[in-house]
């Protein structure tokens, strides 16, 4: 199910969206301040962020430049202001959408579809649907893999790292590429916790784990998926 990172600071508010959002079978995240939203945006790597124009410690156009450093998430910011130079302000600095307060919920949620959407054919359309490296297989538009025709169970960040490795095919990744790539800024340092999941990876598609003929580790720098 996909992740949504709520930043609101009202508590009522930040109650019912959570609830609402929910019961649309969305995964939800929340954080009631600008520093929290950012530390569980790298933490989590929401797919999409639905986020207040005011808050405590910062307003939603600071949040959404720092956000932009580094993520392409979708950010809908929803404010009780209704001032087309904020909204100008918010969607230069990389907002994808502004709702202004109140709004209807059924509003909200047609926009949040709207939005999974595009990241859905995005992701489709910037990728071939099936790739195949050797005997490795990955389907993003089913989200599933492969070993020699059979299909691997694949947590989703066993995924993420495995589908990370089938589009970089032959390329050497640093560990703080990886860990970026997967998990978020804040894992970057994490390579222990790296090594864990690949390790994972081994034993679910390498014949001989201890051996392995695809995840290869490139000592001292990181990882790469074999292709020869």
């Amino acid at each position: 199910m996909p992740l949504v990172l709520l930043v609101e600071d009202d508590r009522s508010m930040r109650k019912y969206l959570g609830m609402t959002l929910t019961d649309q079978r969305l995964r939800v995240v929340e954080a009631q301040t600008g520093a929290e939203g950012l530390v569980q945006a790298s933490g989590h790597n929401p797919d999409l962020i639905v986020l207040d124009m005011v808050l405590p410690d910062m307003d939603g156009i600071q949040v959404t430049t720092k956000l932009r450093e580094w993520t392409v998430a979708p950010i809908l910011i929803v404010s009780a202001k209704d001032d087309e130079s904020e909204k100008v302000a918010a969607l230069d600095a990389g907002a994808n959408d502004y709702l202004t307060k109140p709004f209807r919920t059924n509003e909200l949620l047609a926009r949040v579809r709207v939005w999974l959407r595009h990241i859905q054919r995005a992701s489709a359309d910037s990728l071939s649907p099936v790739l195949d490296v050797g005997e490795l297989r990955i389907d993003f538009g089913r989200r599933l893999a492969f070993a020699a025709g059979r299909e691997v169970r694949l947590t989703p960040t066993q995924y993420k790292l495995f589908a990370a490795m089938m589009r970089n095919a032959g390329k050497v990744l640093t560990h703080e590429q990886i860990l970026f790539s997967v998990w978020g800024p804040a894992y970057t340092k994490e390579t222990q916790y790296l090594r864990v999941y690949m390790g994972k990876l081994r034993h679910k598609f390498e014949k001989d784990p201890a051996r392995p003929r695809y995840f290869v580790t490139e000592t001292g720098v990181g990882y790469r998926l074999r292709t020869d």
